[in-house]
């Protein structure tokens, strides 16, 4: 079982590691409770890149991709081996999402989804 979001943009969140409200931190605005709705336009856009540098900062983005590479799976072991904390990872899933925003809007204008709670 998992949560998922939809819309212009659409994916699941990481299984114990990434909130419904993830998207918050982009700027986006919650619209209804059950799913959490969001809506991001041109205006969001220096916000949204901003997080995203943010976020790119404060990780080491590089030995994430190399770890996840070839994988469809992890566990905390793994994890552990690979010098990857908890909170990294995730940031690493809100990077993942953020991007998925920032693409979307740069490509269509909009992006609206909605998030399961």
């Amino acid at each position: 079982m998992g949560r998922y979001y939809s819309g212009d943009i659409q994916g699941k969140f990481w299984f114990g590691v990434q909130s419904s409200g993830a998207a918050s931190r982009f700027g986006g605005v919650e619209l209804e409770p059950s799913y959490i709705n969001y809506y991001f336009d041109e205006d969001h856009l220096q916000e949204i890149e901003s997080e995203i540098k943010k976020i790119e900062n404060s990780i080491d983005v590089k030995k994430i991709d190399n770890f996840f590479e070839g994988k469809n799976s992890y566990n905390d072991e793994a994890l552990s081996e690979a010098g990857i904390t908890r909170k990294e990872l995730e940031e690493y899933a809100d990077l993942i999402l953020g991007r998925k925003i920032f693409n979307c809007v740069k490509q269509s204008g909009v992006c609206s989804f909605d998030a399961e709670l």
